[in-house]
């Protein structure tokens, strides 16, 4: 009985074909690619599918494999590679995209090999995958900005195949459905999971990230290679297409979503999200009070830290004008040596100056998870694969998430 969360009462229809990504190792790394079960195949009449899903495009995809009802893929609007992906990816010190780039611009940061990059989400909007290597690791850095899922995949598949993924433009739940351009498989962004063509089944391996304002990017990562604006394209990366999207009390875009979104939470709340035990999230309006919620899921005891600062991509046409809708980091909150540690807020002479303090030594902690005073300093934990969906599309995949709640014994 885990103590800490309040099961959601959630009524919810979910597709035949979806299986739930698992968090791997203590440290952020995903699993390795899986191969497919053969009774997560549906028997489906594969012309009426091809006809169904092809849009008038030349696939290489296999349309009799499928592991999700045709029906639930949808067209996004626009054409197979209409939003381009970034192939060659250009990048520039942190000194030179400060000349572009404010504090509040969100950056998705991706650490491998020793390397660390910082991929900006006002770029990230207008083409929704970049093809990288990051330390020598082949890496798709992926966001969808209907379910505000930013996630990082290994571009390696099950068979050791080092593939680059496009925009199918089709949605499932809303979500982005990428597809390899080797096997013509398309892949659900927000699981990571195989669901049309040869690897229908198979799991992509996940890589973990942090979405962080620029101003705590720079900060954390001063030696970090930012992606630039040279994409190739003629795009205004300073301008959003999706002003006004973000509003806690709007609906989804029906047309793209499958049935009605379950309590308790609004549709476009944000939630600080983990994939352990079938799901576990906490609500942003919660964390922006409390600053910090210790838990223990699964077995493993984590913490989330918030912290203001980080605008929406999603909100106002001038990226940087959006609403502050804060950034999180999650970590476990066992340290070698140390034990379990229990967190809280310690606010420095009022205002928004302050620092999370461990119970247990009184060392003060930043974002990154570094002990920056007290006994521990220097010290880290480690951080913990997560995302910040909107509720729909988290529950939308995970109906068994569970919610933090203080009720429910959380800290």
């Amino acid at each position: 009985m885990r103590g800490d969360r309040l099961l959601v009462p959630v009524v919810f229809v979910l597709s035949a074909g979806a299986l739930f990504w698992r968090m791997g190792e203590p440290g952020g790394e995903g699993p390795s690619p899986t191969s497919p079960a053969a009774d997560t195949l549906l028997d489906v009449d594969s012309m009426a599918v091809a006809t169904r899903l092809a849009g008038g495009a030349t696939w290489k995809t296999d349309f009799s494999r499928i592991t999700v009802p045709p029906e639930e893929i949808v067209s996004g609007g626009p054409p197979k590679d209409g939003i381009p992906s970034i192939d060659e990816p250009r990048f520039q010190s942190i000194g030179e995209a400060d000349s572009w780039l404010n504090p509040s611009d969100p950056v998705m940061v991706v650490e491998a090999g020793g390397e660390v990059r910082a991929y900006p989400l006002r770029i990230l909007v207008m083409h929704e995958i970049v093809n990288d290597r990051v330390g020598g690791v082949p890496v798709a850095v992926t966001y969808c900005p209907l379910c505000n899922t930013a996630l990082v995949f290994e571009r390696t598949l099950p068979g050791g195949q080092v593939v680059e993924f496009g925009t199918t433009g089709r949605l499932r739940h809303s979500d982005l459905i990428m597809y390899d351009r080797s096997t013509g498989t398309w892949w659900q962004q927000a699981t990571g999971e195989g669901i049309v063509g040869r690897h229908a089944g198979d799991t992509l391996a996940f890589r973990s990230s942090n979405t962080f304002s620029w101003e705590r990017a720079r900060e954390f990562h001063p030696d970090a290679r930012v992606l630039s604006r040279e994409t190739g394209y003629d795009r205004d990366y300073s301008r959003s297409p999706y002003p006004g999207y973000e509003d806690r009390g709007k609906q989804p875009i029906q047309r793209f979503v499958s049935g009605a979104t379950p309590g308790p939470l609004p549709p476009m709340e944000r939630v600080a999200a983990v994939d352990l035990d079938g799901g576990w999230a906490v609500p942003y309006s919660v964390l922006s009070e409390r600053r910090v919620v210790n838990a223990t899921v699964a077995g493993r005891p984590l913490t989330v830290f918030w912290a203001p600062g980080a605008a929406s991509p999603l909100d106002e046409v001038e990226v940087s004008r959006g609403e502050d809708v804060g950034q999180v980091a999650v970590f476990e909150r066992r340290i070698e040596g140390e034990g379990t540690l229990s967190f809280r807020w310690e606010t420095d002479g009022g205002g928004d100056g302050g620092a999370w303090v461990d119970e247990e030594t009184g060392s003060r902690w930043n974002l990154a998870g570094r002990a920056v005073s007290g006994p521990l300093e220097g010290r880290e934990v480690k951080d913990v694969r997560h995302d910040s969906p909107f509720w729909f599309a988290w529950v939308g995949f995970r109906p068994e998430t569970e919610l933090w709640s203080v009720e429910g014994g959380g800290q």
